[in-house]
């Protein structure tokens, strides 16, 4: 099987565990990548199910327009591997080879009774436009009828928004490098970028690329993290030689960027899952980032890890329903379910009133979510402010998205950067 076909045929069977067996985005690219020696053919795969998932509505209407029968319930793979070529047309890539690659991958999953089928449809695809979708439909129907309620004159944005490819956000480590000396080093390795005007460590790439094509990424000289995450450390702001609590911690870009800014903070990093916390610690090492404390723990429970000594900043990037990372995470919208919202809700609240105790008094707690529903947002903070008398609401300014009230809210799409939302509260 040539590299081509093994590529397509990646994409497929990624495509088909994600929509039709139920299986999450980066567990499917986790079986599926490790096949491929090539970084660019791993590069590929995740960009054709990426944007097969982002507009499989469009796709979707197009095949079923176009094809004289509708697929069986046994076709899924084939349905599957005609996304990823459709994914392929609309990333651009040649058209000849890519139907050719397609073509012979429909034969190397066995169905070769199909092929001139896919090479018709593909085929017509490089001949007329795909008819227009409304990306809203892309969503299950209680999750759009939230976003209209929560943002009535935002909701076209979002969707529209979510459905597009999202640029590749770097963080450099200025502990090691500073971002003018690493934007020449991109400029001399032939990739763009361009600095954000505010947010002192984010180089922005419209383009993406693997990790491993960007210089100094195994010395610890930068890491990918979006500017909205990046904004969290200038949100919490610690003070130098802080006691600083990460209480869900993984996968640790933001304990990461507090300490590259500031060796003196004492960072203690928490997850509950101990294969993330070892993924944390790899990311550490890789930064040359001595002395975070990252540890496998429940944060909701600090009975069980606490020592007594109270925080003077804590972090809580809480579990929520990812709705503001849609873009990055499309399977949000094939699996999120609406009971989910209220467990989300219950475990948010829980990690709140679990951890403010744990704060030294003119302390600051940041909550943080990648969610844009106000429920687990402007919502969870004001009934946490409603019950926990020493806590007053401290203010953010404009860099951090819409004032909602009880904490900022950035949209997705807005200057680039992903849906994230944050309140800053000061402990009496």
């Amino acid at each position: 099987m040539s590299d081509g076909v093994a590529t397509r045929v990646a994409a497929a069977r990624t495509l088909d565990e994600v929509l039709h067996r139920g299986r999450s985005l980066k567990a499917a690219l986790g079986g599926s990548l490790p096949g491929l020696d090539d970084l660019r053919d791993r590069a590929l795969v995740e960009a054709m199910v990426l944007a097969a998932l982002r507009q499989r509505v469009r796709y979707n209407a197009a095949l079923d327009g176009w094809m004289p029968r509708p697929l069986g319930q046994r076709d899924g793979i084939l349905r599957a591997l005609l996304l990823a070529g459709l994914a392929q047309l609309t990333l651009g890539l040649p058209a000849h080879a890519a139907l050719a690659a397609t073509v012979d991958a429909a034969r190397a999953l066995g169905r070769a009774h199909q092929a001139g089928m896919v090479n018709a449809l593909l085929r017509r695809a490089t001949r007329e436009p795909l008819p227009p979708a409304d990306p809203a439909q892309a969503w299950p129907g209680w999750l759009a009828r939230q976003v209209r309620a929560d943002w009535p004159q935002q909701y076209d944005a979002i969707f529209a928004a979510s459905a597009q490819i999202a640029p590749l956000w770097l963080r450099v480590n200025r502990r090691w490098i500073g971002r003018d000396d690493y934007l020449a080093l991109l400029r001399e390795a032939g990739i763009h970028a361009t600095a954000d005007a505010t947010l002192a460590d984010a180089l922005r790439l419209d383009t993406a690329l693997p990790v491993q094509q960007l210089p100094g990424f195994d010395a610890g000289l930068v890491s990918v993290q979006d500017a909205a995450a990046q904004a969290v450390a200038d949100a919490l702001a610690p003070a130098s030689d802080a006691r600083v609590l990460d209480a869900c911690a993984a996968p640790g870009g933001k304990a990461a960027h507090l300490a590259e800014r500031d060796a003196s903070l004492r960072i203690a990093a928490l997850d509950v899952d101990a294969r993330r916390v070892r993924r944390m610690q790899e990311t550490f090492a890789r930064l040359r980032l001595e002395g975070i404390d990252a540890r496998t723990a429940d944060a909701a429970r600090p009975d069980t890890w606490w020592d007594g000594t109270p925080f003077d900043a804590i972090l809580i990037d809480a579990p929520c329903s990812a709705s503001g990372i849609v873009r990055r995470q499309p399977d949000v919208l094939l699996h999120r379910r609406e009971a989910d919202i209220d467990a989300l809700h219950d475990t948010q609240s829980r990690l709140l009133d679990a951890l403010w105790p744990l704060l030294a008094p003119g302390g600051t707690l940041l909550y943080a979510t990648c969610s844009i529903l106000r429920a687990e947002n402007a919502m969870q903070v004001e009934a946490f402010l409603a019950r926990t008398p020493d806590a007053t609401l401290a203010p953010l300014d404009d860099r951090f998205g819409h004032d909602t009230g009880a904490g900022h809210q950035r949209l997705p799409g807005e200057a680039g950067r992903d849906g994230f939302f944050c309140a800053r509260l000061k402990k009496a």
